[in-house]
Formats: structure tokens, C-alpha cells, sequence
């Protein structure tokens, strides 16, 4: 059984080494250039659709999105035209800022989740399909760049929506046992900043904040994990993890 949960756990590394080295047989800079083109394209393409994809998660919980800052490198202005909530400008790559989930932490967690659906269904698929050798140099290339920013999000995001979804399991499990606790406390999209916030000159962070940021990343971290195993389950029954293992 620990063996099993170390080869999930090991799973993106392992995925993620096996596409570099197949990368690298090919060598040469055309190719490094190329890598980082499509690195940086698909990451342009893909932050203003993962933060729609938080807003429509909301809107399909049942809950009402108000405010949605994107930066404006990423086309803020031209989305503004056809999403009234999207505002031009961001402290983030984009965040959500005005939603209401109604107080339904099932709406507030698909808020979130959403956006992974994408490594699930596409990037860890694309990853595992570069680490297989047999394909052209440049076709590998392209995959792999593709993939990186999307597969690895969850784990990119780990002190962002993952732990926000850990701190909202959490919290909400907390004021089960204590009716006075407030569950807003430990919620946030941005561990770093609650963090300086509770535990700065005039926070009144406790003992028990300190618990409770901490279990909430630790279950950001498992539901990372199971993110990508999800993705790399879809992938085999796509074909490309089965193939892949067979080598």
C-alpha cells in the first residue's frame, strides 16, 4: 500500500523527467527555443481561460460572479468586451475577486476545482504522450511545452486554489466541532498573504491558526496529488498511459 501511494505521489516527476530525457536525445537550441515559445504561448492561452473557468465554476454551483481581475498582458481588455466581469488589471496573473457563493462550500469548492479540469483531461494525457519515444523531435517539442503549464498547475497553485480548498474541507470540519469558529478565517486563494495577515504585529494568529493553515496545505497538497492521478487514469484509458507503461 505505501509503496502504491509513493508511485502516485512520484507520479508528475516521474512523467516529467521521462518527457525530458526524451526531450533532450534531440538537443540542440532550435529546439530549446522552441520549447520555451510554446511553454510561454500555452501559458498565455491558459491563464485567462483558468480564470473563466473559475468564474463559470461558481456560475454553474448555482453561485453570482461580480468581479473577475485579469492582467492586462493576457487580453483583459478584448475578454472585458465579451464578459462584462472581467476587469482590466490584477495584483495576480488574474483573480477572482467579486463572487458569491451563496454560502454553499460545494459551489465554492467547484469555484476552484474547475480549472483543473484541464490537467486532468489534457495535460497530464499531452505530458505522458511526450515522455513516449517514436514521435518527430519537433512533435515531441511541442507536446511537452504544451503540457508543462497545464499538467503541473495544481501543483504551481498548491499556496493558491489548492490550498483554498483544503482551508475550506478544513475550516468547515473545524466549526462542526466548534460552533463559535468562523469559518472565513484560515479561506483564502493566497496561503502567503493569510499567513503574513494572522501572524503579523496586529494579527492574533494562535497556536491553532497555525494548525489549521497547515492541515489545509497538507490536504491541498493530497488533492494536488489526486488531481494528477485522475488525469493520469483518464490518460490510460486514452491509451497514452497504457502504451506508455509498456515500453
Amino acid at each position: 500500500m505505501a509503496a502504491r501511494l509513493l508511485r502516485i505521489a512520484r507520479q508528475p516527476v516521474d512523467d516529467f523527467l521521462a518527457a525530458l530525457t526524451v526531450w533532450a536525445r534531440g538537443g540542440g537550441w532550435p529546439r530549446l527555443v522552441l520549447l520555451i515559445i510554446v511553454m510561454a504561448l500555452t501559458w498565455w492561452i491558459y491563464v485567462p481561460v483558468h480564470e473563466l473557468a473559475h468564474a463559470y465554476g461558481c456560475l454553474m454551483g448555482g453561485g453570482t460572479v461580480s468581479r473577475l481581475d485579469i492582467d492586462p498582458v493576457y487580453g483583459a481588455a478584448l475578454l472585458q468586451r465579451v464578459f462584462p466581469f472581467v476587469n482590466v488589471g490584477s495584483e495576480y496573473a488574474g483573480q477572482l475577486t467579486g463572487f458569491d457563493t451563496g454560502g454553499s462550500d460545494l459551489t465554492y469548492l467547484l469555484t476552484d476545482f474547475l480549472p483543473f479540469l484541464a490537467t486532468i483531461l489534457l495535460g497530464v494525457p499531452m505530458l505522458q504522450a511526450a515522455g513516449q519515444s517514436g514521435r518527430r523531435p519537433w512533435v515531441q517539442t511541442v507536446l511537452f511545452g504544451a503540457a508543462l503549464p497545464i499538467a503541473l498547475a495544481p501543483f504551481i497553485s498548491l499556496t493558491g486554489d489548492y490550498y483554498e480548498m483544503g482551508s475550506i474541507m478544513v475550516s468547515r470540519a473545524t466549526a462542526w466541532l466548534d460552533p463559535d469558529f468562523v469559518v472565513t478565517r484560515w479561506r483564502s486563494d493566497d496561503l502567503v498573504k493569510l499567513g503574513g495577515r494572522l501572524f503579523g504585529p496586529d494579527g492574533g494568529g494562535t497556536f491553532a491558526d497555525g494548525c489549521g493553515l497547515a492541515l489545509s496545505f497538507a490536504l491541498g497538497v493530497v488533492l494536488a496529488v489526486a488531481t494528477y492521478g485522475a488525469g493520469s487514469a483518464w490518460a490510460a484509458a486514452l491509451g497514452v498511459g497504457r502504451s506508455r507503461a509498456q515500453r
